[in-house]
């Protein structure tokens, strides 16, 4: 266990998610599975920055129920917080909070992909550039469908490419 823990450790303090990736990468499944298990409980900035709105919310009512109308500044400042949120998808709260040191949910979702990349978790899924069984086109083609060419009826790649980027910003 001390030895994962060290092999965490010394990948973790690398500089870059490409070196933390080459490290966990040699270090094995195990250790790509353990990073995984880490970063499920790791918090973003974002989600520190919505529990935050939420504590100022929440303690300003009560210490308004308890002491003085003056707490509601706390809710009000939480509101505020929030709705420069909403409009602009970075807080000045949430920039406090990188700057802490946490990373942003973008960051944390592009470091789990990569492991279960890396672990093989993707292996089996179908891709854009497989063709389909040529049994089922050699039976259609005896059944009068239209014959295609192998080489034909593979996509171009460069297409590809674009339509998997639009399909990533919508």
């Amino acid at each position: 266990m001390s030895i994962r823990i060290s092999v965490s450790r010394r990948c973790k303090d690398q500089s870059t998610l490409e070196q933390r990736l080459a490290c966990l990468a040699d270090a094995g499944p195990q250790a790509i599975t353990d990073r995984l298990n880490e970063i499920e409980s790791e918090w973003s900035a974002g989600r520190m920055t919505k529990a935050m709105i939420g504590v100022l919310i929440l303690t300003g009512l009560v210490l308004t129920a308890f002491f003085s109308a003056w707490w509601l500044i706390l809710p009000a400042l939480g509101g505020l917080f929030l709705l420069q949120y909403v409009f602009t998808r970075m807080s000045w709260l949430g920039a406090t909070f990188r700057e802490m040191g946490f990373r942003s949910g973008a960051e944390i979702d592009q470091e789990k992909f990569a492991l279960k990349a890396l672990r093989g978790d993707f292996r089996n899924l179908p891709t854009v550039m497989e063709i389909e069984n040529k049994e089922d086109i050699s039976r259609l083609e005896g059944e009068g469908g239209i014959a295609l060419d192998p080489e034909e009826a593979k996509p171009d790649t460069k297409e590809v490419v674009k339509e998997a980027i639009e399909a990533a910003k919508s």
